[in-house]
């Protein structure tokens, strides 16, 4: 090798390629800053309910707010003895609108879904467009339509008034139709029908296991919203026996102007109203993992 060769300067790409690597990573801490931003704007009202429903109603507007106290047990007390355990009635009643609710919903969503997506029918198209639009119809809009209906039923201030116009979800009918297209092959179907299975059989044996995972999905998407519905119950309702937790704490909120004392009971029952929500969540979160392991498998 020449002292020429010794000499020569690097190639030009070679000394730019880790200065123009450096640059291109760079902005890489943004992505992760942004989703912690969203993530602490997400949970801080959450944090805020905790911290304040550990504080006695002294201490609720008279201390920082997130300093913790330690009147998180006197508050849950309180609120499970007031008006002889009224709390949890409406804790009770939202369980039964949202877990009926959605299990029918799911029932109803994964039946009308796969008959969209495996069977051949005039109008097929049209009346999924009619679903569609059906999702993009704001629930307030209905709200009033419905109770006139079911006030002419004589159904108005039942248990029936919330639990009916839940059972059909325009989305879940969506979502059920896009999972058993993907999910259950026609050759499946095809097959079932070939050894002699019935309509019915075919669905309930072959095709309703494929689709578990997306009705799961469905069930969860129905119970929450259900869960957190306040103005069809508020609607449909007038025994407060029979309200939802929603609704309910809608109701002490009401009284907190002239009782400031209730106030603490409205922060406490809302923290307790999220607990049933989380648990729903990491119960269910193992379907929608089996079904990537076993799409993972299949691919």
């Amino acid at each position: 090798m020449s002292v020429l060769d010794t000499a020569r300067p690097p190639l030009r790409g070679a000394a730019t390629a880790p200065a123009t690597t450096a640059r291109r990573r760079a902005p890489g801490w943004i992505p992760t800053a942004t989703l912690l931003l969203g993530a602490l704007y997400c949970l801080l009202p959450v944090l805020w309910v905790l911290i304040a429903a550990s504080k006695s109603s002294r201490d609720l507007f008279s201390t920082f707010t997130l300093l913790p106290g330690g009147g998180l047990a006197g508050n849950i007390a309180d609120l499970t003895s007031y008006r002889d355990g009224v709390y949890g009635r409406w804790m009770a009643n939202s369980v039964l609108y949202s877990g009926l609710g959605a299990l029918l919903s799911a029932a109803v969503s994964g039946a009308a879904g796969y008959a969209l997506a495996k069977y051949r029918f005039r109008g097929r198209d049209a009346l999924f467009n009619v679903l569609l639009a059906g999702v993009l119809m704001p629930p307030v809009i209905l709200a009033v339509p419905q109770y006139l209906l079911l006030a002419k039923a004589g159904l108005a201030d039942s248990y029936l008034s919330v639990l009916l116009p839940s059972i059909l979800s325009p989305y879940g009918v969506y979502l059920a139709r896009i999972y058993a297209a993907a999910a259950v092959p026609d050759d499946v179907v095809e097959a079932a029908r070939v050894d002699g299975a019935r309509e019915w059989r075919t669905f309930r044996s072959v095709a309703l296991p494929m689709m578990a995972p997306g009705l799961v999905t469905v069930f969860l998407f129905q119970f929450v919203a259900i869960w957190n519905n306040f103005l069809l119950p508020f609607i449909m309702l007038g025994d407060d026996r029979k309200f939802p937790v929603t609704v309910g704490l809608y109701t002490l909120l009401k009284q907190g102007a002239s009782a400031p004392a209730l106030y603490t009971l409205v922060i406490t029952g809302s923290l307790l109203s999220v607990l049933p929500l989380i648990a729903l969540f990491l119960c269910l979160q193992r379907y929608w993992r089996l079904d990537l392991l076993s799409g993972a498998v299949k691919s």
